[in-house]
């Protein structure tokens, strides 16, 4: 329903989710920081210069959108959101967190998989201002090593 994806189109997510590496994806596997049978969560490949290290979690299963998504998948999104948005509080030490999830061209979607985003905020920090910017796996390590392993620390979700 209200699909948007063209014809032939190639999922980045569910190659991220199959655990697929390639020149042609950003995401690499050490940017995940939690996977179930439900659902993935990773930092994501690109980021806002005072927001960095925020984390995107899909459906496992190919979902374009909102209007697709099943409500037990939903619950294991948001369970894993709450988790995460913990996570972030614990090991970034920022003030806050705040998640967005876009729908349809109009709605600013530009992955045609579902997926949520969630960022740390910090006081001033200008997240709906600034441009966001490409990172390197290298960049992304350190945030994905902190919040893996309070995913292992915790044991949870």
């Amino acid at each position: 329903m209200y699909n948007h994806a063209p014809l032939g189109y190639v999922c980045p997510f569910c190659q991220i989710a199959e655990g697929i590496e390639n020149e042609h994806l950003n995401t690499k596997q050490d940017d995940i920081i939690y996977k179930d049978n439900y659902v993935t969560a990773f930092i994501s490949s690109c980021w806002w210069k005072n927001n960095k290290g925020h984390v995107i979690i899909i459906p496992n299963i190919h979902i374009e959108n909102l209007y697709d998504l099943p409500s037990e998948i939903s619950h294991r999104i948001h369970d894993l959101e709450r988790e995460t948005a913990l996570a972030l509080k614990e090991t970034y030490r920022c003030d806050g967190v705040s998640s967005r999830q876009h729908n349809e061209p109009c709605g600013n979607q530009d992955v045609w998989h579902y997926h949520l985003h969630l960022f740390p905020r910090y006081k001033n920090d200008n997240l709906y201002k600034s441009d966001r910017e490409n990172t390197t796996p290298e960049e992304r390590l350190k945030y994905a090593k902190k919040l893996r392993d309070y995913f292992i620390m915790k044991n949870t979700v």
